[in-house]
């Protein structure tokens, strides 16, 4: 099993190239992979046209020596994840992952890494302007959809570590997809300007096709409906610091669970942890998709289907408010107005829930927590806001000069 990293602010602020471990030729590779990159620039290689599992896990089917013997070198390191003599969270080693497209890219172990760093992280955001650790390297935040939160803490998370910033926002309307350019053509020229590419699309599955085309790094800050990775890191970091634990913790997702890719990535997440109970809370027009269920259900968690949020509320340790995602209705108006406002969270819900659990929202918030919850302790919506940015940099960290 790997050990927690141990970190110091000198290793931190080191640019030094990471070194690459030796793997005995009999290990096992758990990081199943389609494509593979090399460092920044480098070209693309095919492993297999018969590969079924994507290079975006790190714990999906293992692949035998004989296929991870054709990695290149970068990948290589990603065969020695588990090597005890040089585990894969040793400073200086690089990154396990290429890219950061969905939660289920994550285990357990690599989870509590990037928290630890995070945690790094909040001391380097302290003494800002001050750091260089990615000083030389320049950010591309692609964005075809609207952000003010994920946008600005990427954005921030990059200059307070050293790095540069090149930024589009509303690039579905205002860049050349305006006129009819492809995601991949796109891609293919921004990565030419940066370093690493932060994309927001409208489009389920749009950052995968990014990361395909690209030879550089690409972060998924949401693809309409389908995922939010980074938020769901933020949550489950930001769950452990306000509860104290991730196993047995009971959760209750509330609001537009069809269409909100946060809390679908979050469910990927908690599935990870141990005697976890989830509770869907939501209108029958944006209740919880079955493959998430069919998700939860494979891996042993229990969930639970319920119409009734002040009992839920009253056994969770983190209620979860979600808003009613207006833009995916489409001309169904009268959808959007069946959804909205039937689940709020106010002091009535707070007057039931213990002590200890938190009110946590992805944000923005429109009328679904009443702005009196403000005012509670346990109202850490705004304090998990705060956690994008020390998950962003450690991320943007790991992904650009490794651990």
């Amino acid at each position: 099993m790997a050990s927690s990293p141990s970190f110091s602010m000198s290793a931190l602020h080191s640019t030094c190239t990471p070194r690459v471990p030796n793997c005995p030729k009999e290990f096992v590779d758990n990081h199943s992979s389609l494509y593979s990159k090399q460092p920044l620039h480098s070209k693309l290689m095919p492993l297999s046209t018969d590969l079924k599992h994507s290079r975006f896990f790190t714990n999906e089917k293992p692949l035998q020596w004989e296929q991870t013997a054709r990695l290149p070198q970068r990948n290589r390191v990603l065969s020695c994840a588990l090597d005890i003599e040089n585990t894969p969270f040793s400073v200086g080693n690089k990154f396990q992952l290429d890219d950061v497209i969905e939660a289920q890219q994550f285990d357990r172990e690599t989870l509590s890494a990037i928290f630890e760093v995070a945690r790094e992280m909040e001391k380097v955001e302290k003494k800002s302007p001050g750091s260089q650790i990615l000083k030389g390297y320049l950010m591309a935040t692609l964005f075809y959809e609207p952000s003010t939160r994920t946008r600005l803490s990427f954005e921030s998370a990059m200059k307070r570590l050293g790095g540069e910033v090149l930024t589009t926002e509303n690039a579905r309307e205002f860049s050349s997809a305006a006129k009819g350019e492809t995601l991949e053509d796109t891609i293919r020229t921004v990565e030419g300007y940066s370093d690493i590419i932060v994309m927001r699309h409208f489009e389920s599955g749009a950052a995968r096709r990014a990361a395909v085309t690209a030879e550089i790094p690409i972060i998924n800050a949401g693809d309409g409906p389908g995922q939010h990775p980074t938020q769901a890191l933020l949550d489950v970091y930001t769950i452990e610091r306000e509860i104290g634990r991730l196993d047995r913790i009971k959760v209750g997702l509330v609001g537009d669970l069809a269409n909100g890719r946060t809390v679908r990535s979050l469910a990927y997440l908690l599935a990870k942890y141990q005697d976890v109970k989830i509770y869907f809370v939501s209108p029958e027009v944006v209740k919880m998709k079955d493959d998430i269920k069919d998700y939860l259900t494979s891996k042993g968690v229990e969930w639970e289907e319920s119409a009734d949020l002040m009992e839920v509320a009253s056994k969770c340790d983190v209620v979860y408010q979600t808003r009613i995602q207006r833009e995916r209705f489409g001309e169904r108006a009268d959808l959007y107005e069946e959804a909205r406002g039937k689940y709020i969270v106010d002091r009535d819900v707070l007057g039931v829930m213990q002590k200890h659990a938190v009110v946590m929202h992805p944000l923005p918030r429109l009328d679904e927590i009443t702005v009196d919850v403000d005012e509670d302790q346990r109202a850490a919506y705004f304090r998990q806001a705060k956690n994008g940015l020390y998950i962003r940099m450690a991320l943007l960290k790991l992904l650009l000069v490794g651990w």
